[in-house]
């Protein structure tokens, strides 16, 4: 159910342990679209089940709700859920669990912030839909709820009248989005440009992951044969060989490998090279040519590919986007 103030009514729910940023920067988003719009636009308010200030990590400030969840009665438009480390003992809340749900049924659309999803999963209100979350939880939220399709890559998805958004920062990206379909493109890229954001971030949340996650094999000939692997990226790695290395046949090689660390052969020789490149475009100067020939892809359009499918951009934009510059000595 819509808001049927002419204002449309923001309410971010917040909660001990919340992260700071999945609050503030959604607000600074709508409050800047307000501006722009001649201050008719959104109104935001902070709830908590508390009115007390909410400490944040750091200990430098607090968050002051505006009201309590339990004085935060009538139709919402949008309904924000942030994320942060309380996530877990707000999940335990009865009482802010079913106060998100039924927040829910009187909201236009409802959204979370990083790991905001969790609760919103908490609440029932994710079954079936496609989600996001912070990259470094999406195996999680898939474990405990398989009843969703966890996509670990996109900044925010969309998924009918539930948006759910991926780390911290992200929550600004969502929000602009949502700005603009309300708005229009023109506010919301007024906006962006003020806050000096992206209007629309290029590349998935893949490319802020930088450590590999990948499976260690409980068998030791496998685990010494990762381990060979990770020495010799630019080697000849096809399953052949790597079979006859482990001392098997590449078809029974290729169905142990793929029970013992999750992916197939040819997926993690790729993602151990994307990792090793990601590492060398970051700390070092050398051309894309030495890299992708140095980690085993042969070609800069192979390595160009791989990063495609795994980072969503290309290594020069990656490179231009995250590599480590050393500080002057004096």
């Amino acid at each position: 159910m819509a808001s049927t103030s002419k204002a449309r009514r923001v309410v971010i729910l917040a909660f001990p342990g919340v992260q700071p940023l999945d609050v503030i920067g959604p607000s600074e988003v709508f409050a800047g679209a307000d501006t722009l719009s001649g201050g008719d636009a959104y109104s935001v308010e902070v709830v908590a089940r508390d009115a007390s200030p909410i400490a944040v990590r750091g200990g430098g400030y607090s968050l002051l709700p505006k009201l309590t969840t339990a004085g935060c009665r009538g139709p919402i438009d949008t309904l924000v859920v942030a994320g942060g480390v309380g996530v877990r003992e707000a999940e335990k809340d009865v009482e802010v669990v079913r106060w998100i749900r039924s927040a829910a049924r009187r909201s236009r659309r409802v959204t979370s912030v990083c790991s905001g999803s969790f609760l919103l999963a908490r609440a029932g209100l994710l079954e079936g839909k496609t989600v996001t979350t912070h990259w470094a939880s999406t195996e999680e939220l898939a474990r405990l709820h398989p009843e969703l399709k966890v996509d670990p890559n996109p900044i925010f998805v969309r998924d009918g009248n539930v948006w759910t958004s991926a780390g911290v920062t992200s929550g600004m990206d969502l929000s602009l989005a949502l700005v603009e379909e309300d708005l229009g493109r023109e506010i919301a890229v007024e906006i962006a440009r003020w806050l000096v954001l992206f209007l629309q971030r290029p590349g998935g949340q893949a490319q802020f992951s930088s450590h590999l996650s990948t499976q260690i094999a409980e068998r030791r000939p496998l685990r010494e044969l990762q381990s060979w692997i990770a020495d010799n990226l630019g080697a000849d790695l096809r399953v052949e060989t790597l079979a006859d290395r482990a001392a098997m046949s590449p078809r029974n090689f290729a169905r142990f490998f793929r029970r013992e660390i999750g992916m197939t052969p040819a997926a993690y020789v790729e993602q151990l090279r994307v990792e090793r490149a990601r590492q060398l475009l970051e700390d070092g100067a050398d051309p894309v040519e030495l890299i992708s020939a140095s980690c085993g892809f042969g070609t800069p359009e192979t390595m160009r590919r791989a990063f495609a499918r795994r980072v969503g951009v290309p290594p020069a934009q990656y490179r231009a986007r995250f590599r480590r510059v050393p500080h002057a000595v004096r």
